[in-house]
């Protein structure tokens, strides 16, 4: 068995150290219940929204101001967000279960956008979230969806790795440690494998500016909107809460897409 919190643990200071705003790794947990209120609810069915000739809703994908990434129509009527942690089992569950539907039944009717900001569960999101981001806007949610499924793989490896190769990470220099975590965890192949070159994966792994947005972009998401777990969903700015698709596809129903 994969002692994923255990992991967690030799490399707190890692992500401490890499990133200069205080963030407290460790304190949110995947799949852990958020608070949850009401879904917006609409009396009648919304109507489709056609894309512009030649276009696709599931093919328009923009960086957001929050610093997320979203599919889909930016006027739809229904906004679904998730944040989201690549190091997060429950997030892969969700990706498994919902992608394919989500993209082809909502997104793509023009009346559903989902947008992911990744949220920082641990050190191993850090490193995962700067390759994913490392190539092109459209690419970032394909590439989250496929390193979901291959997550497992990057668990096996940290737990082959050892405690004491992760206590050798910690006293490289910062601008090596998640280089080094990438290596260990294979993730730098996984993404070298889908494009992105070791190269270019050094250079984005060294954006310590970038890092340090994606940790005031969860800390953000704690202190304002309570966020202390995932996946948590917000549809148009209501927090409803950490769930599966089961539950979580009723929801967008009741808010129109039916």
């Amino acid at each position: 068995m994969i002692r994923k919190t255990a992991l967690r643990i030799p490399l707190r200071a890692i992500a401490l150290g890499m990133i200069a705003a205080p963030l407290a790794l460790g304190l949110a947990s995947c799949g852990k219940e958020a608070g949850s209120t009401e879904a917006p609810k609409s009396e009648q069915a919304l109507p489709k929204v056609a894309p512009p000739a030649g276009k696709s809703w599931a093919d328009t994908v923009v960086k957001t101001p929050e610093g997320g990434y979203r599919i889909g129509n930016p006027d739809a009527p229904i906004k679904l967000v998730e944040y989201g942690a690549l190091s997060c089992s429950h997030c892969a569950e969700f990706a498994h279960e919902s992608f394919e539907k989500l993209r082809d039944d909502y997104v793509a009717s023009g009346r559903v956008s989902y947008e992911l900001r990744y949220f920082m569960l641990n050190a191993f999101d850090i490193p995962a979230s700067l390759l994913a981001t490392c190539g092109a806007t459209e690419a970032v949610l394909p590439l989250s969806e496929q390193f979901w499924a291959w997550q497992p793989n990057m668990f096996q490896n940290l737990q082959s790795a050892g405690d004491a190769r992760m206590k050798q990470i910690q006293e490289l220099p910062r601008d090596q440690q998640m280089v080094a975590i990438a290596e260990v965890g294979g993730m730098t192949e996984f993404f070298a494998s889908r494009g992105i070159s070791r190269d270019q994966a050094k250079a984005c792994l060294a954006d310590t500016a970038k890092a340090k947005a994606l940790a005031d972009q969860t800390q953000k998401a704690t202190s304002e909107l309570n966020i202390n777990g995932t996946p948590t969903f917000i549809i148009n700015g209501t927090v409803v809460g950490s769930m599966g698709w089961k539950e979580l596809e009723p929801k967008l129903q009741e808010a129109g897409a039916r």
